[in-house]
């Protein structure tokens, strides 16, 4: 049994965030496992409320150069005052992203004690799993969401003839809604989601050998059954024209093959993508044989350390979660991936892009998930036509901007009542940069010309008209913020809004290079090529401040929260290229200062924030600090079915770790591969297989006693491949030694597209 590769339980859940979730891009369930009430929240990506809208603030562009004059004089109370009646939208809030609905099925003749219970979530096979005997019977439930058929699939079954008898019910969503019968051996349910809004519909139908089934009401039963095939279907108009019948014919296609054809395809498409990967980070641990919840437990209760095994299961856990909620042709993962029972979710568990959508993405390149990625580039040009009118409207400038959430329509306009966040025109450039880490991944230059570039081209123009120049002479954005944090003025004054705050000015910078390698690798816009040289030269560059951190805001100003959650100024060193230990020493020992200092003053409280953490400390080839942090995660800010807890859940966290992982294992954005750049102690010994580098890399890796042992390196195009390591490696091809390179440098060697190079630790 390899307990690194399952979530498993003794008992059922008693909290949501104590269920399994499955899903399949479009469709997510939260399985409780429980005997004889079994309870399964139902998901569908575009089930949210309310329709598009257009709430652009007519006035924004007459008081844009009024309110930087007043943010330049220093008069930050009058210029918020502006702001927000010139510059918030109307109205101020999106819709939230909500449930779908419940599956309950109701077990008759199961009400005496329940032995040999299990449940268990099988990242290896993406299957729910649900055992326990009643009565000298043997019940058995089997559940997955499946991506080539579009159908969650439920299998039911005992080891005694004819002792399945259940109900099964579709519960509306409360207030609205319709559910009744098709057949005899089907149910469904549909409504709307507001004025404006998608309808929807979703069916259940029965299959079985043996047994009675019928319909009573809306509820489906069955007697006498040893085997029960569920299939369950659910669309909305937001991709089809009659949602009832696209279920219909959903399940008729299903319903071609036989239940075990279905799970052998689904198992077959998921593996395709999981097991692109594998990951060992240790031999044996003591702990492997304990269920999850208890295993967590006594890392939550101090009384264990961080065993390995859990390390290794959370990052499965991280990739099994982004198959689940992002496939192509679907929605991106939102705030909770797609997994959501309230109605009224926190922040309305929509896409906020000022960290949180795209540290969801940080583990797609790393871990060989590409097409993971797609539903972001397929949102973020669906945000194009929205982010357009936005930057016209609002700011009088070309391009596409968006602020620091969108939703399901793509939506740009400043959103919320928050001065700290609402006014940040960086959203659109920085989910932009997702593009250019897909082409530099894969080397797919056709995905560069045809989708990466005019992204990026488009995202860039914004900023070709909305850069204004300081009373210095540098180029600075604003209005705009350093996510979601205060500074104070001499006075005492606190203030959000600002002229160039850091990561803004790292954010264009790194979006211009972008731009420039793209049209010189396709040879085209070499005007537009040296333009964006131009105005490089006069952004500001990352200043040092008197704590010796990274500045946060162009003036060294006090923090009102010197232990925020954002660490916003340190773009630059994560997800960005701008700073690293060997590149700009001095910067990267003033980024690890700024992560102490906002440490000591209680930074790291939240899920992703701990997650961000990781992804910086291994930057900084501090794996100690590291796995200290992801460590902190999961004694802190880490559920019983181990979702990431903000508090509340927030799926970023899951996806931030895994990608953290990945970062401590091998780094590719220095222009070099560096192999165990911040490998802690506690992994002394291990393997990784199938991680990714920048420049279409695939390596394997394997280490013993701290110490790289031997690494495969294949390459995807010619040309030349520096590889930095701690140790002295020696580079063979085909059996030829091609390359030395000595202790704590970089070795330089020409490789060959499909070609795989060896290394050995001397």
């Amino acid at each position: 049994m390899n307990n690194r590769e399952k979530l498993w339980y003794l008992q059922p859940a008693k909290m949501w965030v104590e269920a399994l979730p499955i899903g399949n891009g479009r469709l997510g369930g939260m399985i409780f496992g429980h005997v004889q009430e079994e309870r399964i929240q139902l998901n569908e990506d575009s089930i949210w409320y309310g329709g598009p809208k257009d709430g652009h603030n007519p006035d924004g562009s007459r008081y844009l150069d009024e309110i930087r004059e007043l943010l330049f004089a220093g008069n930050v109370a009058e210029a918020t005052r502006l702001t927000r009646m010139a510059l918030f939208s109307t109205p101020k809030y999106y819709n939230p992203y909500q449930p779908l609905g419940d599956l309950r099925l109701y077990f008759h003749d199961q009400e005496g004690e329940v032995e040999a219970y299990r449940r268990e979530l099988d990242l290896k096979n993406a299957i729910a799993r649900t055992t326990y005997r009643v009565g000298g019977v043997t019940y058995r439930r089997t559940m997955y969401a499946s991506s080539p058929d579009q159908v969650i699939m439920i299998q039911l079954e005992c080891d005694q003839p004819g002792q399945l008898n259940f109900s099964a019910n579709l519960n509306r969503r409360p207030f609205e809604g319709e559910t009744g019968a098709l057949s005899a051996d089907s149910i469904w349910m549909s409504g709307d989601c507001g004025k404006h809004g998608v309808e929807y519909a979703c069916v259940l139908k029965a299959k079985s050998q043996d047994g009675h089934m019928s319909v009573i009401g809306d509820f489906l039963s069955v007697e006498g059954a040893s085997s029960v095939t569920l299939i369950l279907a659910a669309a909305s108009t937001f991709r089809e024209s009659d949602p009832l019948r696209a279920c219909q014919l959903q399940i008729e296609g299903a319903d071609r093959f036989h239940a075990d054809e279905i799970e052998r395809r689904h198992i077959e498409d998921y593996q395709e993508l999981y097991n692109r990967v594998r990951l060992r980070l240790t031999v044996n641990d003591p702990f492997d044989d304990l269920p999850t919840d208890e295993r967590l437990k006594l890392i939550q209760e101090g009384q264990s350390r961080m065993d390995s095994g859990l390390a290794e299961l959370y990052f499965h856990y991280g990739r099994y979660l982004l198959i689940a909620s992002s496939r192509p042709r679907c929605l991106p993962a939102n705030l909770q991936g797609i997994w959501n029972d309230s109605f009224t979710p926190p922040w309305e568990s929509k896409y906020t892009i000022n960290i949180n959508t795209q540290m969801n993405y940080w583990p797609a390149e790393v871990c060989g998930l590409s097409e993971c990625h797609e539903p972001l580039f397929d949102h973020i040009e669906r945000m194009q036509v929205c982010g357009r009118q936005t930057a016209r409207e609002l700011y009088g400038c070309s391009g596409f901007v968006a602020h620091h959430n969108t939703n399901i329509w793509g939506e740009t306009r400043p959103e919320g009542l928050f001065p700290t966040c609402v006014i940040w025109p960086m959203g659109a450039a920085w989910l932009s940069l997702h593009v250019w880490e897909h082409f530099v991944f894969t080397e797919d230059t056709d995905f560069l010309r045809d989708r990466a570039y005019p992204i990026l081209k488009d995202a860039a123009a914004f900023f070709l008209d909305y850069l204004v120049e300081s009373p210095d002479g540098q180029l600075v954005t604003g209005p705009s913020v350093s996510p979601e944090n205060l500074y104070v003025l001499a006075d005492g004054t606190r203030g959000a809004l600002t002229m160039g705050p850091s990561m803004d000015t790292q954010i264009i910078r790194e979006l211009f290079e972008a731009c420039k390698q793209s049209s010189l690798l396709l040879q085209v816009d070499s005007e537009l090529r040296e333009q964006l040289s131009a105005l490089l030269e006069r952004l500001p560059k990352p200043q040092i401040g008197k704590h010796g951190q990274i500045m946060e805001w162009l003036q060294d100003y006090e923090e009102d929260d010197p232990g925020h959650r954002h660490i916003s100024q340190l773009f630059a060193l994560h997800p960005g290229t701008q700073i690293t230990p060997h590149r700009t020493p001095e910067l990267a020992k003033a980024a690890a200062a700024t992560l102490q200092r906002r440490l000591e003053n209680g930074g790291g409280h939240t899920g992703w924030s701990s997650a961000w953490i990781v992804n910086m400390f291994a930057r900084l080839e501090d794996g100690e600090q590291s796995y200290a942090h992801l460590s902190h995660m999961l004694r802190k800010s880490t559920y019983p079915n181990l979702f990431d807890a903000h508090p509340p859940f927030q799926i970023d966290g899951n996806f931030g770790a895994a990608a953290g992982i990945v970062e401590m294992l091998l780094q590719s954005h220095a222009d070099e591969l560096s192999l165990l750049p911040a490998l802690p102690p506690v992994w002394s010994e291990g393997e990784a297989i199938g991680l990714r580098g920048r420049g279409g890399y695939v390596v394997d890796m394997k280490w013993t006693d701290g110490k790289l042992s031997e690494a495969i390196i294949s390459a995807a195009k010619d040309g030349l491949c520096r590889v930095r390591t701690r140790y002295a490696v020696l580079v063979r091809c085909k059996g030829e030694d091609i390359a030395l390179g000595g202790d704590q440098s970089v070795v330089e060697f020409s490789v060959e597209a499909g070609k795989m190079y060896e290394l050995f630790s001397k």
